[in-house]
């Protein structure tokens, strides 16, 4: 088949480079030539594991292009994805600004039948408005579907090429034919692809979203209700984890979510319930919870300084808002950072693939280390913000041996309280008893 697909931010370039891999001719579109330069020369601009192994393999045998001509992407396309960014407006619904103005170019462009699914994450009502759009010169035949992507940033080619279920929003017997073929191969286990309308597709998307988003909070605050009454909420979640109605997923406590996608759809999704008088308490509360979940490793530190951190050297492994990904959007490490500098600490930090994208938001207010001991030298204290596989089993003693004090934060729970204990460690976690050193 001819796909094209417009934009290739994450899910554009992710979407188009896992297509080719099963034969399609995929056409990337994007207005920014100098993205598309570099595409063309095989630079990817994000980091996402094994993208870059099927990226070139299908650069290279010419079954994935790029380019920035619109006119050219819809010259042979059977499928056009739309994988524009959405960001939150002023009032924190999505802004389709760049998707509408898409589906203007595309009427007078299209000069036969072609099916355009949005990808991007959108308000419920989207599809009508793109098809409306399109339709407003537009002398042909076009069914507009939604197909939202369920893709997990460090997970996403494998999410793509092995999906648990695809969503596809349309009331077109003949759209459905197309998209049916265009994701059999993706399927051929058994995993179904869900057929539905298009606004219950659109809604599908946030509703996953929020509901991941509600257990991540819920378990945050009974991490913080943990640590008050002196219960080990390892423990908690393996009791309540193996109860199939739960699930073990998304139960690991920590210092809240970040990233592109739980912050802005929780935020939409309450902007779309506020429009129709429809009050989501539990959205308003995880939002606040995950906006208070930032900001408790901040007190730890400084309580165990005496209140003042001012003068101390802190190191800090992992920027990223999750491990595997280089996307530093909403990442809890930038606002600890903030808090730390204000309360006049300096700040060593490290993270395997996140420093340029944090550069940009942090310029030169902290130190970047070249790997996870260099910044540890003369460290008062460790924080670790993100989980990192490389941070989950470091040289206790060489650790040690970088560092003033031998004191650990550590926000993703990495270690176990007794190896620490034992290691000499004041070692300080999310929802577990505090192990101070030995005296």
């Amino acid at each position: 088949m001819h796909i094209t697909v417009i934009g290739t931010g994450y899910v554009g370039l992710v979407s188009g480079t896992c297509l080719s891999e099963t034969g399609n001719d995929v056409l990337c579109i994007d207005i920014d030539e100098r993205k598309v330069q570099k595409l063309q020369s095989g630079q990817l601009p994000i980091y996402e594991p094994d993208l870059d192994v099927v990226f070139e393999r299908n650069r290279t045998q010419g079954r994935l292009t790029f380019s920035t001509d619109l006119a050219k992407g819809v010259e042979k396309a059977e499928v056009i994805l739309l994988a524009l960014p959405t960001p939150p407006d002023e009032d924190g619904s999505a802004d389709l600004r760049h998707i509408l103005a898409v589906a203007r170019q595309l009427g007078p462009m299209l000069k036969r039948y072609v099916v355009v699914a949005t990808k991007s994450t959108v308000p419920v009502g989207t599809a009508d408005k793109v098809r409306a759009a399109i339709q407003e010169n537009c002398q042909v035949e076009v069914d507009v579907v939604s197909n939202p992507e369920f893709l997990r940033e460090g997970f996403a080619v494998s999410d793509f090429m092995k999906p648990d279920r695809v969503v596809v929003g349309t009331e077109s017997a003949r759209a459905r034919k197309i998209i049916e073929h265009l994701y059999n191969p993706f399927v051929r286990q058994g995993n179904p692809i869900i057929f539905m309308d298009e606004r219950s597709a659109e809604m599908t998307k946030y509703a996953a979203n929020a509901f991941l988003a509600t257990k991540i909070s819920f378990m945050n605050e009974i991490a913080n209700l943990c640590e008050r009454l002196g219960a080990n909420v390892d423990n908690v979640r393996r009791g309540i984890g193996t109860d199939n109605r739960i699930g073990k997923r998304f139960l690991f406590p920590g210092i809240g979510y970040g990233g592109s996608c739980f912050p802005k759809d929780v935020q939409a999704l309450a902007k779309m319930a506020e429009g129709v008088d429809c009050d989501l308490r539990i959205l308003s509360a995880v939002r606040q919870t995950n906006a208070a979940q930032k900001k408790v490793m901040v007190p730890k530190v400084v309580n165990y300084f005496g209140g003042d951190i001012s003068g101390k050297r802190l190191a800090m492994w992992g920027l990223s808002f999750k491990p595997d990904t280089d996307d530093t959007r909403e990442a809890p490490s930038l606002e600890i950072i903030s808090e730390l500098l204000e309360l006049g600490a300096t700040v060593t930090v490290f993270d395997p693939e996140a420093m340029p994208n944090a550069h940009e938001t942090l310029g030169d207010r902290v130190d970047y280390a070249e790997n996870c001991y260099d910044a540890l030298k003369e460290a008062d204290a460790l924080i670790i913000v993100t989980e990192w596989a490389v941070f989950r089993n470091p040289d206790f003693v060489r650790v040690a041996a970088m560092m003033r004090n031998k004191v650990i934060f550590d926000g993703r729970n990495l270690y176990e309280i007794a190896l620490l204990r034992e290691q000499g460690f004041h070692y300080e976690s999310i929802g577990r008893p505090c192990s101070p050193a030995a005296e």
